[in-house]
């Protein structure tokens, strides 16, 4: 049997805090599978690199022979989970929920083995609950305790609504953990408040309190915020393999540390290998070639990540984009600047209107990969390749 130690270590990677670990250490002594337990609220229509970090630690814990209990939030997706948030998020509807719940559910398996997989749905125990048991579940706890949370209490204190559905929040994801029966918690680490109330939750209805394991939140593209696909700093994990690679070939040599620590299945040694490799003058090109391949690779297959590093090494190796170009230099400010007003204030189209209509033509491309999202924003630094048509290119950097 393994040692207890070994698997610890391999829990711990990557996370940021593990609460207690004394109490893990015992269920992890018991030899039983412990129950896994990560939810997610389907909210938008597809995940990203930034969900797979929770989604990856899942598929170590089922490499450890756990099991996994992947969460699907169709009932508290219409509620819309306030963490973070410095207003009221509208809630979804039935058919928002059911559609992205769908897609979910289909892509998860790109990491998760289906086989050891068990897909829950909160709907299944909140709708027999009913009113009288949701009033019952309030009852447990207070206003006060609720407005120990961080962003509930810069909302008050700002004068900002905070309305009484997001208050049952946590209660509901502490709710979760009491059907689900769950040993272990993952979640990111803006979700601390809500995972401890899964444990008092627990342990008024005489189950032992699920361990707390959170994880780092994965910068995007930018790297500086969260990776959100409403920002444009987001890989999609369903994106076509040339974009994908692209998108991770745009990262700083910086972040792209960041991403083999919590997106590759590579040993810390070998990852320590790479580091040591840069210091030593390897070019960090080269090594975010192999980052690029094995995240293209486990979504799309080896082939598609063959031929995609063949298609950018054909753009940017073999003098597809000339190496002398404009370079440009906006300043990072509190407004983002829009995709429309880089291209105008770059020079590469007349006006904002020309820039729209580029776009929509489908003549404006970043890093190569083609652009179609008019209100894409850069909010904070990043260095990219601009190209409209075939012929103008600018070099720009947003610092």
């Amino acid at each position: 049997m393994r040692a207890v130690e070994e698997d610890l270590k391999q829990i711990k990677r990557g996370s940021e805090e593990l609460l207690i670990e004394a109490e893990l250490v015992e269920k992890l002594k018991s030899g039983r599978p412990l129950r896994i337990k990560a939810g997610f609220d389907p909210t938008a229509p597809d995940l990203h690199l930034g969900h797979t970090v929770l989604i990856n630690k899942l598929r170590h814990f089922q490499d450890l022979g756990h099991h996994v209990m992947f969460l699907i939030g169709d009932f508290t997706g219409m509620i819309g989970d306030p963490t973070g948030k410095n207003a009221t998020r509208p809630p979804l509807s039935h058919e928002q929920i059911r559609d992205n719940a769908t897609t979910y559910r289909e892509q998860v398996f790109k990491i998760l083995d289906p086989a050891r997989t068990e897909v829950c749905f909160n709907a299944s125990w909140f709708e027999p609950l009913g009113a009288a048991g949701m009033i019952r579940l309030a009852a447990l706890h207070t206003v006060a305790r609720m407005l120990e949370r961080d962003d509930f209490a810069k909302r008050y204190r700002g004068g900002q609504p905070i309305a009484i559905h997001e208050l049952l929040y946590p209660l509901c994801q502490g709710y979760d953990s009491v059907a689900m029966k769950a040993d272990v918690e993952l979640g990111g680490t803006d979700q601390k408040f809500n995972l401890l109330v899964g444990r008092e939750l627990q342990k008024h209805f005489g189950q032992a309190p699920q361990c707390i394991l959170t994880m780092p939140l994965l910068e995007g593209l930018d790297g500086v915020n969260k990776m959100s696909k409403s920002l444009g700093n987001y890989v999609g994990i369903d994106e076509p393999p040339g974009e994908m690679f692209g998108k991770l070939m745009s990262v700083s040599d910086e972040l792209m540390w960041r991403y083999f620590e919590l997106l590759s299945f590579r040993s810390s040694e070998a990852i320590a290998g790479f580091r040591q490799d840069a210091v030593d003058g390897r070019n960090p090109r080269e090594i975010k070639v192999l980052l690029a391949q094995e995240i293209v690779g486990r979504f799309h297959g080896a082939q598609a990540a063959l031929q995609a590093l063949a298609d950018f090494d054909a753009r940017f190796r073999r003098g597809a984009i000339p190496d002398d170009m404009p370079e440009l230099s906006f300043p990072a400010t509190d407004q983002p600047l829009t995709i429309a007003q880089v291209l105008k204030q770059s020079g590469l189209t007349a006006s904002t209107s020309e820039a729209l209509r580029m776009i929509e033509q489908g003549g404006v491309r970043i890093d190569g990969t083609r652009i179609d999202d008019r209100n894409l924003v850069f909010s904070a630094k990043a260095c990219f390749v601009l190209q409209v048509g075939k012929r103008k290119y600018a070099r720009v950097s947003i610092a």
